[in-house]
């Protein structure tokens, strides 16, 4: 165990006819311009559910149906270690870019064409495994 501080985060995978949607880190936000899955951080007591509903709405302006847990991961950046956590879930509405940069709709064979943080890196090449 680390010294460094614990965050915990939850993503969400969304997959629709084959595709999975990603989203892009706004210029300004920390570890910029890299793309992950929707989520975001869970706040003090908070459920996962309802992070990842706050998460998704805030950033894509769009409702969130969560389902079962599929990964946890964990990832020691320089200044924290993170705890991340992954849900299949399907969304409730048509996603626009709120509050991130971008967002795409892509293949697995086209995930190795965007660059992830280091947690979400490990999510993809889980989802990449099959599991």
């Amino acid at each position: 165990m680390t010294g460094l501080p614990h965050i915990r985060v939850v993503a969400a995978e969304i997959e629709r006819d084959g595709r999975y949607l990603i989203t892009q880190r706004r210029p300004e936000a920390a570890l910029p311009l890299l793309w992950e899955f929707p989520g975001g951080r869970v706040q003090e007591g908070e459920s996962d559910t309802d992070a990842l509903r706050r998460t998704v709405r805030d950033r894509l302006d769009v409702g969130a149906q969560v389902g079962h847990r599929v990964l946890h991961v964990t990832h020691t950046y320089d200044r924290y270690a993170l705890d991340m956590v992954v849900y299949r879930c399907a969304l409730v509405g048509t996603p626009r870019a709120a509050r991130v940069n971008e967002f795409r709709w892509v293949r697995p064979d086209e995930f190795s064409q965007y660059r992830f943080p280091g947690a979400d890196q490990l999510t993809v090449d889980a989802l990449l495994a099959g599991g």
